[in-house]
């Protein structure tokens, strides 16, 4: 049983955003949202994340029962209640919990190239919300997710370029490299609408490692460390980019290495 210290599952949290509860159950989550902070905070995660989560599984997808899925998702019902009026006005979509669950059934991940949800809530801190949304994507990495040789130099180079064209930078293999972790792809995302830069590695030490970076027109700003979802995640910015270096090293190994990495991005 929800208590009130208890935030409510996704499941519900993503019911309450598409207008699939009944009054009295979107009642009592616009309550818990209204009195507790977390509750809010995940509410509000969930109604602006929009990942490519079939990036992240692509071997696993490959590898889907697809007709299997699809029949266990058509299994699943729809609730046709109206939508209460206190709901947001989010663009009704198929629940993506729904989805999720049948595929844990099914052995897979979802197969969706982005998972779009509406924006009703606006950010308290645009920079800590990408971060926050980079660091639950980042969490669904293990080793295997990027298991594999390292791509060659010119791969690399090719795979940087890409992202130089979205968001005016000029990478090198050399300029992202790090001492020690092994590059593992290069690729182009997206949040809220804009262009996210991600560079994958794999430290052979302590698993993934993410360095991502965004267009910020904040200014210039010295790093800074926290931790998200269990992982150090340092953080700056210059005048026309914000960046993040994320991974499960020590606060202290992530602190040196994103010195180096911003030492060179200066050059």
């Amino acid at each position: 049983m929800t208590t009130k210290h208890t935030i409510p599952s996704d499941e519900d949290l993503t019911a309450f955003i598409d207008g699939e509860l009944t009054r009295e159950e979107a009642a009592r989550i616009e309550a818990m949202v209204n009195e507790d902070e977390a509750t809010a905070e995940r509410l509000e995660f969930l109604a602006r994340a929009n990942l490519p989560f079939e990036q992240a599984f692509a071997r696993l997808l490959a590898e889907a029962p697809r007709q299997k899925l699809e029949a266990m998702l058509a299994a699943i019902p729809a609730q046709q209640s109206a939508r209460p009026a206190s709901t947001p006005a989010f663009a009704t979509r198929r629940r993506f919990l729904g989805a999720l669950a049948a595929s844990l059934v099914a052995g897979i991940a979802v197969d969706r190239a982005v998972i779009g949800i509406g924006r009703g809530f606006s950010a308290k801190d645009e920079n800590s919300e990408w971060r926050a949304v980079v660091a639950d994507y980042i969490s669904l990495y293990t080793a295997e997710t990027l298991a594999g040789p390292a791509p060659s130099r010119e791969d690399q180079a090719a795979q940087l370029a890409g992202l130089d064209e979205k968001l005016g930078l000029s990478l090198s293999p050399e300029t992202v490299s790090l001492p020690g972790i092994d590059f593992k792809r290069a690729q182009l995302l997206q949040y809220d609408g804009k262009a996210l830069a991600q560079i994958a590695y794999l430290d052979p030490e302590t698993g993934p490692m993410a360095l991502c970076i965004v267009k910020s027109d904040k200014g210039p700003k010295a790093p800074d460390l926290e931790s998200r979802k269990g992982m150090n995640v340092v953080y700056w910015s210059n005048a026309m980019h914000a960046f993040m270096l994320i991974g499960h090293a020590a606060a202290d190994r992530m602190t040196a290495i994103a010195e180096g990495v911003r030492g060179k991005m200066a050059v």
